[in-house]
């Protein structure tokens, strides 16, 4: 059924009793058996942004998990602004999202092509729309065509409209399963890689009923202000945090300044942890 986000909100908000942190009408969309993102658990995603080897990827997916984390994040193709960047390991990635997977950990990794969406598709347990591809509106049908979750990253300069836009482009193909992602947007200031909306998320979740996640890696760009800006998402009512994460972060190949590395994510998960329990939430 073809849906309007703008003129069923009223409606919409009228037929629901929510309070502000929404558990008993938030959409709850299981990425795995006992993993769902939506319900009382704040789930972690953590990972490298880009997977270098297996040795590398299967080594912090142990290390996070054991931590916390119920989701692994690893990109195996990489939108760089500058195409002499590394651009990921490609194709040969998906045996190492599989050798993570065979630890019974659902992975997450970013699609960035309609022509990948089948090979993809078998060794991922969650499409990842980065904000470059929020506009890709062929894609976001494509993907509204499969039953598997899609986590949609607002563009650095869309609107909240544009962004529920966007989503609504995958939910009217067909596929529920769609999970916002707050990544911060630009603005005029320079001390941080982009400015993390966080108001967004009371935003969002007076307009839609889809989890909300939020990635403070790209939403400040820089390492040490990733925990703060986690443990305040998580107060503000997210779901989710989507963690870059590197077992030496000065080495990365992508977004070393922004990645924090095992130690720091074991800390960061303690602390969210008793952020979460404040509000009657866990990790």
């Amino acid at each position: 059924m073809k849906r309007n986000f703008v003129t069923d909100l009223e409606e919409y908000k009228n037929s629901r009793d929510r309070n502000f942190y929404g558990q008993d009408t938030r959409r709850k969309i299981e990425i795995a058996p006992g993993i769902e993102i939506g319900g009382p658990r704040v789930v972690l995603m953590a990972g490298p942004c880009s997977i270098e080897s297996e040795e590398q990827f299967v080594m912090t997916a142990a290390r996070v998990k054991e931590n916390g984390a119920a989701i692994i994040r690893g990109g195996i193709y990489k939108p760089r602004t500058s195409p002499y960047s590394f651009q990921g390991i490609g194709r040969a990635g998906y045996s190492v999202l599989d050798s993570v997977r065979q630890l019974g950990v659902p992975v997450i990794s970013e699609i960035l092509d309609v022509r990948l969406i089948d090979e993809m598709a078998p060794h991922v347990d969650v499409f990842q729309v980065g904000t470059r591809n929020m506009f890709n509106y062929a894609l976001l049908k494509e993907l509204g065509k499969i039953n598997k979750p899609v986590l949609l990253k607002r563009a650095m300069m869309a609107t909240i409209e544009e962004f529920l836009g966007a989503a609504e482009y995958i939910l009217s193909h067909g596929n529920a399963n769609v999970i916002l992602c707050e990544r911060g947007i630009r603005s005029f200031d320079s001390n941080t890689r982009f400015c993390l909306d966080l108001a967004s998320i009371p935003v969002l979740r007076e307009k839609s009923d889809l989890p909300i996640v939020v990635d403070p890696s790209h939403g400040t760009g820089v390492a040490r202000y990733v925990e703060s800006m986690s443990l305040a998402a998580i107060a503000a009512g997210a779901d989710g945090l989507l963690i870059e994460v590197h077992p030496n972060p000065d080495k990365a190949l992508s977004d070393s300044k922004q990645t924090i590395s095992c130690e720091d994510f074991e800390l960061l998960a303690s602390r969210a942890n008793q952020v979460a329990n404040a509000i009657g939430r866990s990790i």
